[in-house]
């Protein structure tokens, strides 16, 4: 019943939120093309659920996306060169990810989910961080509330696995309200750790599950 409701409540939302938004949204598109050169809108393959790749839309914060990054610590500081005016703006405050809205009306992602990553990531990952494949994406999620960025890929894959063994409507709204935190505050406000024993006995659990089934 929850997974039924969930993909309900996330087509409505999403319709509503890109009716309600497509003002905004197309003076944010213009704003792009105005201080930059290049496309409005960011298209990148990203794994979605049960590994299957998908084509994620953002809105365009840098001058060039060739550029080299931490798969371990990808945070792209405020200062950054490579952002463009507009791009450091909405990139703060999150708005350059309202497009993915489109994914979840597409039924690619949910508003709530594990962050799709690159498939680049996939090769580092161990059995039990494959996990997080079990459910649908989403635009935000409990290692999006956790620090994000800000967290090396394991952290991140732990709080993903924890939401998709442990996911509900009450956590999907607890999410939500904090994602409002984090647009406002910044991510590294809300910055927390995981030890190296509770994600070694997530791997233990795991492997235990494993050996039972």
């Amino acid at each position: 019943m929850y997974r039924f409701f969930k993909a309900v409540m996330d087509f409505l939302l999403a319709l509503l939120g890109l009716v309600i938004l497509f003002f905004p949204l197309l003076i944010v598109a213009l704003a792009i093309r105005i201080d930059s050169k290049g496309p409005a809108i960011f298209k990148q393959e990203r794994i979605g659920k049960g590994q299957k790749p998908f084509m994620l839309y953002k809105f365009r914060t840098m001058k060039t996306t060739n550029v080299e990054f931490d798969i371990n610590h990808p945070v792209i500081k405020d200062d950054n060169q490579n952002l463009t005016r507009v791009g450091r703006v909405i990139r703060k405050l999150k708005i350059d990810e309202f497009l993915q809205l489109i994914n979840v009306l597409k039924g690619d992602m949910s508003l709530i989910g594990p962050r799709p990553l690159m498939r680049v990531y996939l090769d580092g990952y161990e059995p039990w961080e494959k996990q997080k494949f079990n459910v649908r994406p989403g635009m935000s999620g409990l290692s999006q509330v956790k620090g994000n960025g800000h967290l090396s890929s394991v952290e991140r894959s732990y709080y993903d696995v924890v939401y998709a063994k442990k996911q509900n409507l009450f956590k999907d709204t607890e999410i939500l309200f904090k994602t409002i935190g984090v647009m406002l505050a910044g991510e590294e406000k809300f910055l927390t750790p995981v030890s190296a024993e509770k994600i070694n006995e997530m791997r233990t659990q795991f492997s235990l599950d494993n050996i039972e089934d």
